[in-house]
């Protein structure tokens, strides 16, 4: 495992219209965040492409880690065309993974996984977060980029839960945790599935929308185009822009909005409360206070 790279820093890669990544993330995030090498933190294999490529591909010695494996243990959650066992299915996502993130500039050695079972994270809520922790400190990075808390799926909000729970129990220590930025995933909103934007955050703060060029929106389509297993599901994302906000503290024991969650309604294994009451217990464990999100 290297250490990460303080030598290119986020401010000298340009974005697409001509404004550095420093310019676009300045506003959103405290200056030693940019630099630093970046560390993204996705629930799944390709979740970091659709929030984050434009990132991705500007964060010289970034880490990628994956906290589930993307294989559901049950097979109809599955792609139609998926291979017959979990195992084989997980491998094929991470090969996948591995093609995508190999365009974006990032090495194979780059990448980890914590090893949840897809749909499931919620149920190793403390293990998971003692993994990123020391990953945390093994990897020092000064940005970590993740899911907002949306019950968009339950293993997105349980990658923002690990991470935030990561970062307050290195600060409990006296170690300089990594700033926390958001990447985009899907919520439900009057019945329908929204993506690429976030739920307002109560205290209104801004979000960086940064608007693709022709060759930004070809070089996140073949990034894309490598998730083969999940062409249907991905059909529904733009690749235009992408939106990042810096991320608010969140009180995982209670509901992210109200009404029905995304993964609720659309064949979901667990339901919302299930979801905040495992949540409520891991931080218990972890003796971590609720503190609502500001």
């Amino acid at each position: 495992m290297r250490p990460p790279d303080e030598s290119t820093p986020l401010d000298r890669h340009l974005g697409g219209d001509g404004r550095t990544v420093g310019d676009i993330l300045a506003p959103l995030l405290p200056p030693q965040a940019l630099h630093g090498s970046v560390l993204f933190v996705a629930a799944h294999p390709d979740d970091e492409v659709l929030g984050a490529s434009w990132l991705l591909r500007r964060s010289p010695g970034c880490h990628v880690v994956h906290v589930t494996d993307g294989a559901p243990r049950d097979a109809a959650l599955r792609s139609p065309d998926a291979p017959p066992t979990r195992e084989a299915y997980a491998h094929l996502r991470e090969e996948e993974s591995i093609a995508a993130l190999t365009l974006a500039g990032v090495p194979r050695d780059n990448l980890f996984s914590l090893g949840a079972v897809d749909q499931e994270a919620a149920q190793e809520f403390v293990t998971l977060t003692g993994c990123l922790v020391a990953l945390l400190k093994a990897l020092r990075p000064a940005l970590l980029v993740v899911h907002p808390y949306e019950g968009g799926h339950p293993d997105h909000d349980a990658a923002a839960f690990i991470s935030h729970a990561a970062v307050a129990l290195m600060a409990r220590t006296g170690r300089t945790p990594p700033a926390l930025l958001e990447m985009t995933s899907y919520f439900r909103h009057r019945e329908a599935l929204v993506t690429g934007e976030f739920l307002p955050a109560p205290d209104g703060r801004p979000v960086a929308t940064v608007a693709f060029t022709e060759a930004e929106c070809a070089a996140k389509r073949r990034m894309l185009a490598c998730y083969a297993s999940q062409a249907r599901v991905l059909e529904a994302f733009s690749v235009g822009q992408e939106r990042y906000r810096s991320a608010p503290r969140y009180d995982f024991t209670r509901p992210p909005h109200e009404g029905t969650l995304q993964y609720e309604a659309h064949g979901g294994r667990t339901t919302g409360a299930r979801w905040r009451e495992l949540a409520r217990q891991a931080l218990e464990a972890l003796k971590l206070p609720e503190a609502p999100w500001h």
